[in-house]
């Protein structure tokens, strides 16, 4: 754990007030991202990191308003660039904590060859990807997360696209860690943050969240009383997946490798499919599911742990080098092979 810079061994004591900038906070009125940036603020205490110690990093959206509104270090790069200056700067100092924050059009759009490569390599940032199937900032239009056939202001005969999972892309591309949660459930939102953040490694959360502007109850299916009862699945590792009403629990089997829907009191529990966290093939399957034929599950879909990160494959093979070359000498490097001097 970090320490209080200049208080060797001390733990930070913060509040939530403490990671509030003094910027106003300029997104529409009843937007969703106003419970992200609660959830957050209120989450930095409890990781015990000095505020110094850490980074937002954002593309370009409405979502990559998040450094200005953290009381900590941030950068607000490029469109769906973050991911390349996240990696940048854990390559230049390992031992800070970053996040990036981005959206579904920033990281999975013009971002998302940067989304994948920094999944796949491992490299310990917490990347936070607020979805609310639609361009928010530039005012409407279909994303890659939009359903297929959705009407927008450029898709006005609906969307021929057939929508991108991030969960599956986050899984598909090697991230160690895939979560998912929703923006108006506060307290499995933190519990979700919570685990992103301590994990080693590239985690990734996705965040369903409310544009209440262009693309109003998007997951009306997780905020509808009735709907989200039927359709919620909480996911607990080690646990039988069931969802559904108390008098009439519903659970998944596995008939072969596809998952089926069967009500849990026609089933021994033995039959009812158990959730492994620790199991890529486990969250594929998982991050697939949706409704009405499916629950949809919400919570830790992957959490794999010991694995070593980008960075410190890195720093190893730089430690060897200058064992075995010795120290560098950029001078020399510059004025090394075919050089000239113009008169």
């Amino acid at each position: 754990m970090s320490t209080v810079t200049g208080a060797p061994g001390a733990t930070p004591k913060y509040s939530k007030k403490d990671f509030e900038s003094d910027q106003d906070v300029r997104w529409c009125p009843g937007c969703g991202d106003y419970a992200i940036l609660s959830a957050v603020q209120k989450t930095m205490p409890d990781l015990g990191i000095p505020k110094e110690d850490i980074v937002f990093i954002s593309g370009i959206g409405c979502s990559s308003r998040f450094p200005y509104y953290m009381n900590t270090y941030g950068f607000h790069t490029i469109h769906g660039r973050a991911p390349a200056i996240a990696t940048g700067l854990k390559l230049a100092r390992p031992e800070l904590k970053v996040f990036v924050v981005t959206g579904d059009g920033d990281g999975l759009s013009i971002g998302g060859n940067h989304l994948l490569h920094v999944l796949r390599r491992n490299v310990d940032v917490t990347i936070l990807l607020f979805n609310n199937r639609i361009y928010g900032l530039t005012k409407g239009q279909y994303s890659p997360t939009s359903e297929l056939g959705k009407v927008t202001k450029s898709t006005p005969m609906g969307s021929a696209d057939r929508p991108i999972s991030p969960c599956s892309f986050a899984l598909a591309a090697g991230a160690t860690f895939v979560a998912r949660t929703v923006d108006r459930n506060i307290t499995h939102m933190e519990e979700m943050l919570k685990r992103a953040a301590r994990h080693k490694g590239a985690a990734f959360v996705e965040i369903l969240q409310n544009c209440n502007v262009y693309n109003d109850l998007a997951w009306n299916v997780l905020y509808d009383k009735e709907s989200k009862v039927l359709h919620e699945c909480r996911l607990e590792h080690g646990k039988p997946i069931t969802f559904g009403p108390a008098d009439d629990r519903r659970g998944l089997v596995l008939d072969g490798l596809k998952p089926k829907v069967v009500k849990v009191k026609d089933v021994p529990e033995s039959q009812l499919w158990v959730h492994d966290a620790g199991d890529r093939a486990t969250a594929m399957g998982l991050a697939q599911l949706w409704a009405p034929d499916f629950p949809i599950p919400l919570g830790t879909l992957l959490d794999l742990q010991q694995e070593t990160t980008y960075e410190e494959i890195l720093i190893q093979q730089e430690q060897k080098a200058i064992s075995d070359r010795g120290p560098g000498d950029v001078a020399k490097l510059l004025t090394s092979g075919e050089t000239w001097k113009i008169g």
